[in-house]
């Protein structure tokens, strides 16, 4: 999976993702760290990139658009240790996989349960 990271997301994390195979990147390495989330967005579509951030503005962005992709993943943690994060984040890419895809923006929380919302938003 193509993943762009957004600033709130460890460089220990993106690691993690590379080590599990992942295509992961820090979108503060590509992008200037105060770029607004619309150049994200339009960068993670031309890159081909799943948006994994801990920021809800996403979301209601790629709802107002109608855009059906980048795919986001939110991660509504209480609980932002790296550690923590990486074992969310390894038990729930694997059930994500095939819906990204398609354009999803995926709640994940505390209890790595999944709320997904199919792109565009209706």
């Amino acid at each position: 999976m193509r993943i762009a990271a957004d600033v709130h997301i460890s460089p220990h994390t993106v690691q993690f993702l590379n080590g599990l195979g992942h295509d992961a990147v820090r979108v503060a390495d590509i992008l200037p760290a105060s770029a607004p989330d619309h150049d994200i967005i339009d960068w993670a579509v031309s890159d081909c990139r799943v948006v994994l951030t801990q920021d809800l503005d996403f979301g209601g962005i790629l709802a107002v658009s109608g855009m059906p992709q980048p795919s986001v993943i939110q991660l509504r943690l209480s609980d932002a240790r790296v550690d923590s994060v990486n074992w969310i984040i390894a038990r729930v890419l694997p059930q994500l996989e095939t819906a990204i895809a398609n354009g999803i923006i995926a709640s994940v929380n505390d209890d790595a349960r999944i709320r997904i919302r199919q792109l565009p938003v209706a």
